[in-house]
């Protein structure tokens, strides 16, 4: 399976923990892996066990990478510059 078809099969499971933002892949150390982008790191024994992300994924890495809130840009435009 390609690691592309192994983040489909995962992305719902894992966007239902409220701490996760996104999923995505990448590369480490020249192998690929999926990356999960969370809010806020934490200790694995202070994990609830459905909020645990594993270290694998049919075969694939995981790497967690804490992100923080992410929030849109909001962008204030003058009405003189509008047509």
């Amino acid at each position: 399976m390609t690691i592309k078809l192994v983040k489909e099969k995962y992305e719902k499971l894992l966007m239902r923990n409220p701490n996760v933002i996104c999923v995505g892949t990448g590369s480490k150390a020249n192998k690929e892996i999926i990356k999960i982008f969370v809010k806020q790191k934490a200790q694995e024994q202070l994990l609830k066990s459905e909020e645990s992300i594993p270290g694998e994924l049919d075969g694939f890495e995981t790497d967690v990478e804490e992100i923080g809130e992410v929030t849109s840009l909001t962008v204030k435009i003058k009405e003189e510059s509008l047509p």
